[in-house]
C-alpha cells in the first residue's frame, strides 16, 4: 500500500465523491423498496434484489480475480449472518414500508448502532460498556421514543411498520457483532464474504418465499419502474455500493468512512420528500436528531475516534468498518 493511499492520508477530493454517492445509495434504497412493494410481495422483492446483487459481486469477483470461501466453518457462520443480516432485515424493510413513508424506514436505519451495542457488550463480549457509551445509548433511545411519538398513543398500522423497521434494525444490530467475534478475523476479502452471504440469502429466499408469498411474477409481468427499482436495488444498493465503500475505507480510512451512516437518514428523507411528497411529523426529524447525537456520543465523535460499522439497508454486513474492511 502506498503512501498516497494510506487509509486518513488520501486528499477529500479523492473520496469525498464516493462518499457522498455511497450515501445517496444507501439513502434511495428506501425510495426503491417503496415503489417495489406496490407491486411485489416483501418477500419477493428480498429474493430478487438479493439474487441481483450477488450476480453483481460474482462478477466483480471474477473481475478481481478473487474467490469465495472454502472453509465449511466460515460458510456456517456466513450462514446466520445472511440470515439476520441481509435476508431477514431486508424484508422486515419491505414490510414495514406498506406501512410507513419511506423517509421514516430511513430514519429507523440510523438506529442500527444503538443495538450493535449493548448486544456487542452484553451476548458477544466484543465490546466494552463505558460511561460515554451509556450516555449515548441513553440519549439514543430517547430519540427513538421521540421518533415513535409515545404521546400520541400507541397502535396502528404505522405504528406497526415503525416496529417492523426497527425490527430490521436489530437484525443488523444481532449480525454485526455475531460476525466480529466469528466471522472478521478469517482471511478473505470483505467482498468474498459478501457475494457468499448474498448467495446464501439467496438460496434461504428461495426456498421460503414459495410457502410465504407464491412464486414471484416474472420481470415481464411488472411494470418498468418496479423492475428499474429492482435492479438498481439489487445491482447498485447492494451489489456495487459494497465496493464504493471498500474505496472509501481505503482513501479515507475506515472512521471517516463509518460517518456515512449519518448522511443516509438526511437523503432518505430528502429522496422521500421530493420523489414521493412524503411529509414527516415534527417529532420524526427531532427525534432523528436526537438518535444520531446519541450515537455519535457513542461513537466517541466527540472526543477520540472509534471505528465504527457501516450500516445500511442496501449492504450486506460483511466487515465494513473494521479497522480495514467490512
Amino acid at each position: 500500500m502506498t503512501a498516497d493511499i494510506t487509509p486518513d492520508k488520501a486528499p477529500a477530493r479523492a473520496w469525498l465523491p464516493g462518499f457522498l454517492a455511497l450515501a445517496a445509495i444507501w439513502g434511495s434504497s428506501f425510495l426503491f423498496i417503496k415503489i417495489g412493494v406496490a407491486e411485489l410481495h416483501p418477500v419477493q422483492l428480498t429474493l430478487y434484489r438479493v439474487v441481483a446483487g450477488a450476480l453483481t459481486l460474482l462478477v466483480v469477483l471474477a473481475v478481481l480475480r478473487d474467490r469465495l470461501p472454502r472453509e465449511p466453518r466460515v460458510w456456517a457462520h456466513l450462514t446466520v449472518v445472511a440470515a439476520f443480516g441481509v435476508a431477514v432485515p431486508f424484508t422486515l424493510f419491505g414490510y414495514g414500508e406498506q406501512r410507513v413513508e419511506s423517509m421514516l424506514a430511513g430514519i429507523w436505519n440510523a438506529t442500527t448502532p444503538l443495538i450493535v451495542l449493548p448486544l456487542a457488550v452484553l451476548v458477544f463480549r466484543t465490546e466494552r460498556l463505558t460511561v460515554r457509551r451509556a450516555v449515548g445509548l441513553g440519549l439514543g433511545f430517547l430519540g427513538v421514543l421521540v421518533v415513535l411519538g409515545v404521546w400520541e398513543g400507541i397502535g396502528g398500522a404505522h405504528f406497526t411498520g415503525q416496529l417492523m423497521c426497527f425490527g430490521a434494525a436489530a437484525c443488523y444490530g444481532v449480525a454485526i457483532p455475531y460476525q466480529k467475534k466469528f466471522v472478521a478475523g478469517s482471511a478473505y476479502s470483505g467482498l468474498s464474504l459478501s457475494a457468499a452471504q448474498l448467495l446464501l440469502a439467496a438460496g434461504q429466499l428461495a426456498i421460503v418465499t414459495p410457502f410465504v408469498a407464491g412464486l414471484p411474477p416474472l420481470p415481464t409481468e411488472l411494470s418498468p419502474g418496479v423492475v428499474a427499482s429492482v435492479l438498481t436495488l439489487g445491482a447498485l444498493g447492494t451489489g456495487l455500493a459494497f465496493v464504493i465503500n471498500m474505496r472509501n475505507i481505503r482513501l479515507a480510512g475506515a472512521s471517516t468512512a463509518s460517518t456515512v451512516t449519518y448522511l443516509i437518514p438526511i437523503f432518505a428523507v430528502l429522496i422521500g420528500a421530493v420523489a414521493l411528497d412524503e411529509r414527516l411529523n415534527w417529532h420524526q426529524p427531532v427525534g432523528a436528531l436526537i438518535v444520531l447525537l446519541g450515537v455519535a456520543v457513542a461513537q466517541g465523535l466527540f472526543g477520540r475516534r472509534k471505528v465504527r460499522p457501516v450500516v445500511g439497508v442496501g449492504a450486506p454486513t460483511a466487515p465494513a468498518a473494521e479497522p480495514a474492511s467490512r
